[in-house]
């Protein structure tokens, strides 16, 4: 991608929000490893300063195991378990909670510095307070997540994990589409024919990975591991078999997949039209189009091996970080194609 601005301080900011942006795609990758993994319930205290380091002698290590041995996951799933297997899924919870904290002084520090320096571009600064107000929020909200299955089920909740999912895919696209911003102020090319439809795809792609948050929590993708059929047929039995209907949606594990797939097919369709009308534009949004094109090409393809293999780790976290490749994709083309010059 060529950018724009000759601005050092835009580029400077710019650039530092792009490296943010990757950082918390590499959170969202790393949290989906860490779920399928089955490890998220490892650490059953929240310790955010204490919590740095993981336990550094064997006497700290077995406090933890003591503490761990009286969650429900440890009673109901993995009683007999040894130290040495829960050192294996403590580290993966321990990473993703200490990457979360490295995210939060990648962004304070140099954040702080440029507000000193009076590098900062004017009307940027109230956006910079939002994005480290979420970042906070979400590490509130991963521990409300955690806590949901420290209870009765060694499960948490599919709709916490959800919320947590979409809260982390908003700051992504925050952090992005402000580096774009500042990189590409002027606006690119403007194309009316395709504006509303890439909004469509958008508001589809949004649902798409919200509902992908909803099959991780119900562990939808383990019931029907067939493609293009679930099971024998392309719609199964119990599809609509909770009462009232719209839980469903939310709650049944069937339909959620079907729909997860249905929405999948949605997407690719629209994505065909938008590279069909990127033809007739300039070369930004054809590039923007057809990057989106491939992405979802790409996406698909990991989703059906995924679903087939029933869903190992290697192929569920790179489904889970190719969907954040595809909202990347989709707001570096509404970026492109936008009307109004970036402040």
């Amino acid at each position: 991608m060529v950018f724009q601005t000759t601005d050092k301080n835009r580029r400077f900011v710019g650039y530092w929000l792009l490296v943010m942006a990757a950082m918390v795609f590499a959170m969202v990758v790393v949290g989906g490893a860490t779920r399928l993994t089955e490890s998220g319930l490892s650490m059953v205290n929240w310790n955010p300063v204490t919590g740095v380091l993981p336990p550094l002698t064997e006497q700290s290590w077995r406090k933890e195991f003591s503490d761990y041995k009286h969650s429900p996951e440890y009673k109901l799933k993995n009683a007999g378990m040894s130290l040495e297997d829960f050192k294996g899924i403590y580290y993966w919870e321990w990473g993703h909670r200490l990457l979360g904290r490295i995210i939060g002084i990648f962004f304070l520090l140099p954040f702080l510095y440029f507000w000193m320096k009076g590098i900062i571009p004017q009307g940027y600064k109230r956006r910079l307070i939002i994005l480290f107000i979420l970042g906070g929020g979400q590490g509130l909200l991963g521990w409300y997540m955690v806590m949901s299955g420290l209870i009765d089920e060694p499960a948490v909740s599919h709709y916490r994990l959800t919320a947590h999912l979409g809260l982390a895919l908003v700051i992504f696209s925050a952090l992005y589409w402000t580096a774009l911003s500042l990189l590409n102020p002027h606006p690119t090319v403007y194309a009316p024919a395709m504006k509303g439809l890439t909004h469509m795809f958008m508001a589809g792609l949004v649902a798409q990975l919200l509902m992908g948050g909803l099959v991780a929590g119900l562990k939808a993708g383990h019931i029907f591991n067939t493609w293009p059929h679930m099971g024998d047929t392309y719609i199964p039995e119990g599809l609509l078999m909770m009462e009232p209907i719209w839980r469903n949606f939310l709650d049944n594990a069937i339909t959620v997949q079907f729909d997860h797939r249905i929405g999948a097919y949605i997407l690719f369709a629209l994505a065909i039209v938008l590279f069909f009308l990127s033809r007739l534009q300039g070369g930004a949004i054809r590039k923007a189009a057809t990057f989106l094109m491939i992405t979802i090409l790409a996406q698909i393809a990991v989703g059906i091996v995924m679903l087939l293999e029933n869903v190992p780790v290697s192929w569920g976290t790179l489904h889970q970080g190719g969907g954040v490749i595809v909202l990347a994709a989709t707001l570096t083309l509404m970026h492109t194609m936008r009307r109004k010059e970036a402040l």
